[in-house]
This record gives C-alpha cells, structure tokens and sequence, in this order.
C-alpha cells in the first residue's frame, strides 16, 4: 500500500495556534518522511486592487513582516531537521489554502484554529472551518494550548479517539484512522453517541425495549468495528453512551485526554451548513485535542478496506 501521507501543507498566520500546529506539521512529516510546505496569506478581498497605492503599501508591509516571520520559521524545522519549502500569497486565507493544496497535491493540510465560540465566532468567523468544509484532503486543527507553546511532548500522538455515526463518512474516517495509527503506535478508540429518543406521554415497556434493542444492535456492530481495528494489530477499544453527540463528545474527550481526535465530515456548506450546522464544526471550536478531518478519502485502487461499510 502506498504511504498515507507524501506531501504536507501547512498554512500559518504566525499565531500562537499556528505556532503550535507547526510542531504538529513537523511531527507528522519526520514520522512519514513527508515534504512539508509551508504558506502564509496576505489577506486582500475581491474588488481591492493590489496595484492602488494605498494597497500596495499595506501589501508591502504585510510582505515585509511575512518574511520576517518566515525566517523563524525556516530555522525552527531546520533545528528539526526537516527540509521546507515556503511562499507568500495573496488573497482570501481559506480559497487560496485550498487552491494551494490541490496544487501541490497535499495529502494533509495542518492549520491552527482559535477555537472561538459564542458570539466571537459568529462575527469573525473561522479560518479553520471554511478550510474544513471545502478542502479535498483531511485537515488537521490545532489549538493553542493554555501556555501558547508547542513543546515535542505536546505533539506526541498515542491515543486517538475517533467519533462515529455509522454513517459512510464516518466509517472511512474510521478507515483513515487506522491507517494513520499504524506507524505512530496509537492505540483507537471508536466513540458512538447514542442520540436520546424523545417520547410522548404514552412512554411504555414497548418503548423501553426498543430502546434496548437499538442499543444492542449498535454495540454489536461497535464491536465488529473493534475487532476489524484490533486485526491490523492496534489497540483499540469502543465506547456506546448516550447524549447530543456534539456535547457528549467534547465532554468524554475532555475526561479522558485523548491526543487526537479524528471525525468524518460531510463538508456541508451555504444554507445547508447554517441549518444543519456541523458537529465536525463544534468539535474545531470545544474539543481540548486537535481535530482531524477527513471528507472523501481516496485511499487508491490497490487498498485493501479494514472497515467494512455495510452491517457485517
């Protein structure tokens, strides 16, 4: 099978999220033998032209700083002895993220999100998010932790916890999963939130084994899924609880200190995303470990598939 990962894009504003998700960057590209680029924005919207004095005079400027941020840059993975490539361009961060990627071929692109909720998030908005929903190659997010700092312990990644529906972009998460633990030794954890069924007045003992009856039926397919993860020689275990799955999974994440946390997305944009939201959206924002996504993987015509799809 053809290595997961050849080529890594990571895409930095020079926070303190960036910073952190760069040691992620460094991390994953030493344990693949990835390439690694590196790209930075200038961000310049539709209709402001770049050549008007004023414009070109704040470009400059941003160019200038880029620049001097990216020589910090270039020796922290040259200590890391990990070979870069870097550039500067210009335009919105999340479009030229994306067209940067498919131009380069990235197999993983490494972004570090702010994690803004609540009324922040409304009006500012994430870079992280919109990069999520239209990128072609899985998205790995990184916040800042409490310090700001990106230690090598900090990027060490031995727990994986991977939330399912059961749904196809799920279970392919789940495939991804696999495959990304092999080589770091991971052990997986597979987490399914049960969803709680509203009844009416009339709740009686034939809703009460329904209950029961659906919960039986997702433990065993959990545990098929299990089994199929263990075979390839990984430590992997399931959990079944129920709740809203957006709340129950930041919760049990926060609880148990998971390093990574990998999720399938349907990559849901416009009306449809504003209605349906987006549990892979919430977990950017709340989840204490970074996020992983993954949206219409191709894992190429000689793979052989660990999780089955259907109900066996």
């Amino acid at each position: 099978m053809a290595s997961l990962i050849k080529r890594i894009l990571f895409a930095t504003d020079f926070s303190a999220c960036a910073d952190r998700a760069m040691g992620y960057a460094l991390a994953l590209a030493g344990a693949w033998k990835a390439d690694l680029s590196v790209v930075t924005v200038l961000e310049l919207y539709p209709g402001m032209d770049p050549d008007y004095t004023v414009n070109k005079m704040y470009l400059d400027h941003l160019r200038a700083e880029a620049n001097r941020q990216l020589v910090a840059v270039q020796e922290r993975a040259k200590v890391a002895g990990q070979p870069i490539t870097t550039r500067i361009e210009v335009g919105i961060p999340s479009q030229v993220v994306q067209t940067v990627a498919q131009t380069i071929g990235a197999d993983l692109l490494v972004v570090g999100t702010h994690g803004r909720t609540g009324l922040d998030h409304v009006l500012v908005g994430s870079t992280a998010e919109r990069v999520v929903r239209v990128s072609s190659c899985p998205v790995l997010a990184v916040k800042a932790d409490k310090s700001g700092t990106a230690t090598a312990a900090a990027t060490t990644i031995k727990r994986i916890v991977v939330p399912i529906d059961l749904s196809t972009c799920s279970l392919d998460a789940l495939e991804y999963a696999v495959q990304f633990a092999k080589p770091l030794g991971a052990a997986v954890t597979i987490l399914h939130a049960m969803e709680p069924v509203a009844y009416g007045l009339d709740f009686s003992l034939s809703h009460a084994k329904e209950w029961k009856e659906q919960r039986d039926y997702l433990e065993k397919r959990l545990s098929v899924l299990t089994a199929c993860v263990a075979a390839q020689g990984i430590k992997a275990d399931h959990v079944l609880k129920p709740g809203l799955p957006a709340d129950l999974i930041a919760s049990y994440v926060s609880q148990q200190g998971f390093d990574l946390m990998i999720m399938g997305t349907h990559g849901r944009r416009g009306i449809s995303h504003v209605l349906l939201g987006s549990i892979a959206g919430a977990m950017l924002r709340h989840a204490p470990c970074p996020v992983l996504t993954v949206r219409q993987f191709d894992f190429g015509p000689d793979h052989e598939r660990v999780v089955p799809l259907g109900n066996t």
